[in-house]
């Protein structure tokens, strides 16, 4: 089959059935790509979440790009990012059309009620499996929990951490190596 298809086709199902943004598409990408298509390994996908992370924009576009940038280059990089966006688009466009005929009605607002906590599940377990790979231990648990504290009860920028953490990790680098 042609790798162009398949991989558009393999984002957009990812796209089409994850609800909960980027993070929540974290287990489906990992299973499509490194489990069935093995388009790359694990030590890839985890270091893929890491520069998509620390990359503007919108965070499943960015890991989409680099698996299809790594696959076939600028063509393979459009083919995964148009199969990400395109479902999350085409819904978009749907409710915005039909919006004001459901908006209203209380078995859409239960079902969202519903939805929510799930999509805290699937946020919250690819951010275990992303501690387990990133190979944390005792004297190095502190790290995400204080950046994480930092963050939110301090309201210190996302960026001053990636950058406190690059040169922090640059040092340790240095002094071990």
């Amino acid at each position: 089959m042609n790798i162009y298809w398949e991989s558009f086709k393999t984002f957009f199902k990812i796209g089409i059935f994850t609800l909960g943004g980027g993070y929540a598409m974290i287990p489906l990408i990992e299973e499509e790509v490194v489990n069935n298509k093995k388009w790359v390994t694990k030590d890839e996908m985890l270091d893929l979440i890491a520069i998509a992370q620390s990359c503007p924009g919108v965070f499943a576009i960015n890991i989409a790009t680099f698996i299809g940038y790594k696959l076939r280059k600028t063509r393979g990089a459009i083919c995964t990012t148009l199969g990400t966006a395109m479902p999350s688009f085409l819904i978009i466009l749907a409710i915005a059309m039909f919006f004001s005929q459901f908006k209203d009605n209380p078995y859409v607002a239960a079902m969202f009620k519903g939805i929510r906590p799930a999509v805290v599940a699937l946020i919250a377990v690819p951010t275990f499996n992303l501690g387990k790979r990133a190979q944390l231990n005792m004297w190095t648990i502190w790290i995400p929990i204080v950046s994480a504290l930092l963050i939110w009860l301090l309201g210190v920028s996302p960026i001053w951490i990636i950058i406190a953490a690059g040169i922090g990790g640059y040092i340790y680098g240095r002094i071990v190596a």
